[in-house]
């Protein structure tokens, strides 16, 4: 089972930028309660769609560099990336099948 990945500012490119196959990075920080809840249903995702997309978990107050630089403002922000390119933005936390709907096109 593959679990989320943690990306920082420094490993952003080579693992999220630099993927073969499309990554949803969640942008999240330890006071945001909507980013608890949304914590299972990505771990959930992540094994069910090992091998068609990866999971990466960025901590927002960390990694100051990156969230800025995709204008990321409110959490729980989810960014999906194909070769390198944001194709998807989800904000707030979103069931399991509201995520899936925005996800699946691009697998």
């Amino acid at each position: 089972m593959t679990a989320p990945i943690t990306v920082t500012d420094a490993t952003f490119e080579d693992e999220v930028l630099s993927s073969d196959t499309p990554v949803l990075v969640d942008f999240w920080a330890d006071w945001c309660g909507p980013c608890r809840m949304i914590a299972p249903v990505l771990e959930q995702i992540a094994a069910e769609q090992d091998g068609k997309i990866k999971i990466a978990k960025m901590d927002y107050d960390a990694n100051p560099q990156t969230p800025g630089k995709y204008g990321v403002m409110g959490l729980p922000t989810l960014l999906l990336l194909k070769n390198g390119e944001v194709v998807e933005q989800i904000v707030g936390a979103k069931p399991k099948r509201a995520l899936m709907k925005v996800i699946e096109p691009h697998l």
